[in-house]
């Protein structure tokens, strides 16, 4: 499998941006997918999810703030990321929606919120 987010930048609290990552390699419509993200100093955690069939789910510190979505054709997962906090700057990842994930991690794209 092949992993490239995209997207990422330098934007200022409340701002928004939209994250891609295009897969390839399996069939991406069967696998349920899911954006994670690394602080500095501090571990990988799932921050949104979308099973094969597009039900999504949350976590906590995203939730109303986050929308991923996933187009099929283009075998690619979008993570759109509204009222950006400065606390959301992290390396951000797409991969499957754990707990399994598949070991090659792809590229990351950097997401930086300035106060």
């Amino acid at each position: 499998v092949q992993l490239q987010a995209s997207g990422g930048g330098l934007v200022q609290a409340g701002g928004s941006l939209r994250l891609s990552c295009v897969v390839s390699g399996v069939a991406f419509n069967t696998y349920g997918m899911g954006w994670y993200r690394q602080a500095s100093e501090k571990q990988r955690d799932l921050v949104a999810g979308i099973s094969s069939l597009g039900n999504t789910d949350y976590s906590d510190s995203v939730k109303g703030r986050f929308t991923i979505s996933r187009d099929n054709a283009k075998k690619t997962v979008y993570l759109q990321m509204d009222s950006l906090k400065p606390e959301d700057t992290a390396v951000y990842y797409c991969n499957r929606r754990g707990p399994v994930t598949w070991t090659n991690w792809g590229q990351e794209t950097q997401v930086t919120v300035s106060s």
